[in-house]
């Protein structure tokens, strides 16, 4: 079994998921009351904040193990779940690069988080470019199809 504390909540942003437009979305993000005053400290030197959390409003009965149609969409390729970024997987958890607007005392401002108000957040980390990956992406068409629209 595995354990975890979320780190902090996501304050404002959107009240309902929606599938597109996230880049015009700005959300706050609250530390716990355990996590120290100081856990933010040198986050404010990077433009980017990879944000983990969990999709905790996604029921047990909706997720999926299995391969599905991306969106439902008949006419994308039915592909595994690991193949895809839908919310209804296995554990739930949920990971977006954010550009980070501001780091308060015991708080970001986010923009691009794909979170809606209320989620947990699991962990917060810088975005360095050495993880970046160091080759070209390579994609299916309708995975960048799924994304036109997306921020």
């Amino acid at each position: 079994m595995i354990a975890m504390r979320p780190v902090g909540r996501v304050v404002g942003g959107r009240a309902s998921l929606d599938d597109d437009g996230w880049d015009a979305v700005q959300a706050r993000i609250e530390l716990a009351q355990d996590v120290p005053d100081d856990a933010l400290a040198g986050l404010a030197d990077f433009s980017h904040v990879e944000i983990v959390y969990h999709f905790d409003r996604v029921a047990e009965a909706a997720i999926v193990t299995g391969a599905r149609h991306p969106r439902g969409r008949a006419d994308w390729p039915k592909v595994g779940i690991f193949a895809q970024r839908g919310k209804a997987r296995p554990n739930r958890i949920g990971v977006t690069v954010c550009r980070l607007i501001a780091v308060e005392p015991r708080a970001l401002i986010v923009a691009g988080l794909d979170a809606i108000e209320g989620t947990p957040v699991l962990d917060i980390k810088p975005v360095l470019s050495g993880f970046l990956p160091r080759e070209p992406i390579h994609e299916p068409e309708w995975a960048r199809a799924i994304m036109r629209d997306y921020w």
